[in-house]
């Protein structure tokens, strides 16, 4: 009997152990999946010397070949030194560090300037591109900028910082970064407004 019950109790302290180690190695595993994902990050900004970063909008295509797909990126970037001059850029290339530095290296070339009263604006404005239709407004010190994440990149970049906006017709990204860049290309100073419409602003 003594030596049946030590047999018995032999082969339950390995199945006791063989399943704490399958348990162990699946804890492992999911473990390091976990990691995997949360170190898993696209960082969107960046400041480089006085200009200001900002990847608006990266897209994949996809090419179907003999071997298989082959992928190709394009990025959308919006410049910026903070002080009135914005621009934005196009990249398009095989990986996407390369397509955000081509998109940087044309929003730099494509700088404008833009009129601003302190952080805000001096007067309504409405652009357009295409199906997207963009009105910014005026708005007093400590409103913030109040605009979505394409317009807002075109705004922080451009050094305002007190904004009202609203977007109508198309949401995509690049249409929307084109329609603010058009409404801010119409601001005029306020005295020249005050002149023009011959109106005292607020």
């Amino acid at each position: 009997m003594s030596a049946g019950t030590s047999e018995q109790s032999e082969r339950s302290d390995r199945g006791q152990r063989n399943d704490r180690s399958g348990g162990g190695s699946g804890g492992g595993r999911g473990g390091r999946g976990g990691r995997g994902r949360g170190d898993r990050g696209d960082r969107h900004e960046r400041v480089e010397g006085e200009l200001s970063e900002t990847i608006v909008k990266i897209k994949r295509c996809a090419a179907v070949v003999k071997g298989g797909r082959r992928f190709s990126f394009a990025a959308m970037v919006v410049v910026g030194d903070g002080k009135g001059k914005v621009g934005w850029g196009y990249g398009k290339a095989n990986e996407v560090p390369p397509s955000v530095e081509k998109a940087r290296k044309e929003g730099m070339r494509s700088l404008v300037t833009v009129t601003l009263d302190k952080k805000t604006i001096s007067h309504v404005v409405e652009g357009r591109y295409g199906a997207a239709h963009v009105i910014m407004l005026p708005a007093s010190p400590g409103a913030g900028v109040i605009a979505g994440s394409a317009v807002r990149a075109v705004c922080e970049a451009a050094g305002i910082h007190d904004i009202l906006t609203k977007s109508f017709g198309s949401n995509n990204p690049i249409a929307l970064v084109k329609a603010t860049f058009d409404a801010l290309k119409q601001l005029r100073p306020k005295a020249d407004v005050e002149r023009l419409r011959q109106v005292t602003l607020s």
